[in-house]
């Protein structure tokens, strides 16, 4: 999963602190409902600017009243997944507070004029978004569109029917494997390289004991083939790391933005076989 954290893409805080809420049905799936460029797909560095304009437009909402951006996330058309309210946060886009405690709530950075179709990537990269709020924000399976429920368009005619069709990652089931494989960027901006593997389900970092598995392994052999001093042992010590913060920082600084915590979570998974060699 390739996250955009709110620190990323320059969010404003909230104006008051957000509701927790410890599970959820499951996610609702929503849409801009007004003009997105139809030339957004060709042009990545506009992404965070239009979630910034997104944010900006519900908080200056003088109806809806919104404490931050309504979405617990936002995909762009390139896969990438906008941290919203996140993980284990009441969304404000649902319609109510029952529809909101109900489900979380998923934007696709289309709309109902101009890029009104979503691309492979875009419903890859909500496929990841899903699995995340699954596996770390305790969502239900359920998988709903805005309308569910409520009386609206969203998320328009070619995003429901993704959701009627039972939400497949693109070639794939709608099952999917979980946000260390599919979505992220295709078709012209896609990056050389190999597709990664799934990502194990298993976050690799620091720990006393030190973790010591294949997963391990597997990961330090692949830093390594990509020419980072690390020793392929299966153990995650410090220099494993003190090497994965600085591929953390070296990937962010080359337009692949990823959280320096030293932790191979989904994103970093990903990009360790995916992010072009610099």
């Amino acid at each position: 999963m390739l996250l955009v954290t709110r620190a990323q893409w320059g969010a404003q805080p909230p104006k008051s602190a957000w509701r927790f809420v410890d599970t959820t049905q499951g996610v609702k799936i929503h849409y801009e409902g007004t003009e997105v460029p139809s030339d957004l797909p060709d042009h990545h560095e506009r992404c965070a600017g239009r979630v910034r304009a997104i944010q900006a437009a519900h908080l200056a909402d003088p109806v809806q009243n919104w404490i931050d951006i309504a979405y617990n996330a936002v995909v762009c058309p390139h896969g990438d997944v906008f941290e919203g309210r996140g993980l284990h946060h009441e969304t404000g886009a649902n319609g109510n507070q029952p529809l909101n405690l109900a489900h979380y709530a998923v934007c696709g950075m289309v709309g109902d004029s101009g890029l009104t179709q979503p691309t492979d990537a875009m419903l890859g990269g909500l496929r990841d978004a899903i699995e995340w709020l699954r596996q770390l924000g305790g969502a239900g399976q359920e998988i709903k569109g805005h309308r569910d429920g409520y009386a609206t368009d969203c998320p328009g005619t070619p995003l429901y029917a993704w959701v009627q069709a039972g939400a497949p990652r693109p070639g794939g089931s709608g099952s999917g494997p979980g946000p260390g494989s599919g979505g992220g960027r295709s078709g012209g901006g896609a990056p050389p390289g190999p597709t990664a593997p799934a990502w194990p389900q298993e976050y690799l970092s620091l720990q006393d004991p030190l973790l010591h598995d294949d997963n391990v392994r597997t990961w330090q052999q692949r830093m390594a083939d990509r020419g980072w001093p690390i020793g392929v042992d299966g153990w995650y010590g410090q220099q494993s790391h003190d090497t994965c913060v600085q591929f953390q920082q070296d990937s962010t600084s080359n337009g692949w933005p990823l959280t320096a915590d030293g932790i191979v979570g989904p994103a970093t998974w990903r990009a360790t076989w995916e992010r072009p060699v610099s």
